[in-house]
């Protein structure tokens, strides 16, 4: 006999794949979720999921006996990295539908997760749940450095083991030159048309030698650092190409310009610590900077060997940060499949969690 879980706030059900794959046997899985495209992709991979609809209609629900009760209440209201906002965002709000619901169910078992925040806000979190938080960080079992807090009344949970998982392991093809991606959120996808997306994330990216043009719009990737005035733009071949000018810059394809002897033009940045100036990599299409005394400290001009772009992760790559199955956010478009993978959990992490679940709720017991 299985277990009846509810799962407030589901998503594209993690919860769900990482009970499976903790080999607990669940009767009745009952999700709360809004978003059509998390519901498609969570009823393609779980046909005999039950979908309740908005969370603030649970009053109408009428369920049985709930074992467990999971969620990751909306985050962006408790970031340090959002909007810095708090309980009074309509988002964080939907954390104490979650306790009311928690009381009136009173499973044995319960699981809330949430971003990292300030001292006083998860205090707060904690004080209602009753319980005080575990941090864990995926990074422990993916290529992705991801800090989670955990309320759970499961007992003696430990950090997971090191999987020694690196981006390089994750990778479809091309190269990066970090151990860890960043965490991945919801909004990942904007990331291939914003400038402040290269200059926040760029070593988020895989660097790639470059191929045929896309039609995607055009990506600026770096800088022309110019000697007689002209503009400090340059763009991937990835995209379309502005209306040339002098100074305009294409990385693997020169520059647009017969001035192209004058400027210098910078293609990445090295992953060091120091000025701004210190760490730009230079195309050998253009000119060499100023050189310096060059007295240690990484001060050397640096140039790229091979004509390089970068680009995101894929989706499958996504997947397999979050470590999910490949291809199981596929059917809906790449913008949802990065959504949803964003707003997710790391499966592996709460499979951790749960094995820590009474051995009598496992269906296998040499797990």
């Amino acid at each position: 006999m299985g277990i009846n879980v509810l799962s407030c706030f589901d998503g594209i059900s993690a919860g769900q794949l990482a009970l499976q794959r903790a080999n607990i046997k669940v009767d009745n899985y009952f999700s709360s979720e809004i978003d059509k495209y998390a519901i498609k992709i969570t009823q393609k991979n779980f046909s005999n999921t039950i979908q309740l609809g908005d969370i603030s209609d649970w009053k109408s629900w009428n369920l049985p006996k709930i074992d467990l009760i999971i969620g990751g209440s909306p985050c962006q209201g408790f970031s340090v990295a959002g909007a810095g906002l708090n309980f009074d965002d309509p988002r964080s709000r939907l954390f104490f539908i979650f306790v009311e619901i928690l009381k009136h169910y009173k499973p044995e078992y319960f699981l809330l997760e949430n971003v990292k925040m300030i001292r006083d806000w998860q205090n707060i979190i904690s004080q209602q749940m009753e319980v005080e938080p575990i941090m864990i960080n995926s990074a422990l079992v993916s290529a992705q450095n991801r800090k989670r807090l955990y309320w759970t009344n499961i007992k003696n949970i430990e950090q997971p083991k090191d999987k020694q998982i690196y981006l390089k392991d994750i990778i479809e093809n091309g190269e990066v030159d970090r151990d860890k991606a960043y965490c991945i959120d919801a909004n990942y996808f904007k990331g291939g048309n914003l400038k402040s997306y290269y200059d926040d994330s760029r070593r988020q990216l895989v660097f790639e030698k470059p191929h045929q043009p896309s039609k995607r719009l055009m990506v600026k990737v770096g800088n022309i650092y110019p000697s007689e005035g002209q503009n400090g733009n340059i763009y991937s071949i990835e995209g379309k190409s502005p209306s040339l000018s002098a100074g305009v810059g294409i990385i693997g394809r020169g520059i647009g310009s017969s001035n192209a002897p004058k400027i210098c033009i910078q293609v990445g940045e090295a992953d060091i610590k120091g000025y701004d100036s210190i760490k730009r990599v230079y195309s050998p299409n253009g000119k060499a900077p100023s050189l310096t005394t060059m007295q240690g400290g990484h001060r050397e001009p640096k140039i790229s060997e091979d004509n390089i772009t970068w680009r995101k992760l894929t989706p499958l790559e996504c997947e397999r940060l979050q470590t999910f199955p490949d291809n199981y956010t596929e059917g809906v478009s790449n913008t949802q499949r990065y959504k949803g993978l964003g707003n997710s959990w790391t499966v592996d992490i709460i499979d951790h969690i749960f094995s820590y679940l009474p051995k009598n709720w496992q269906n296998n017991q040499n797990k």
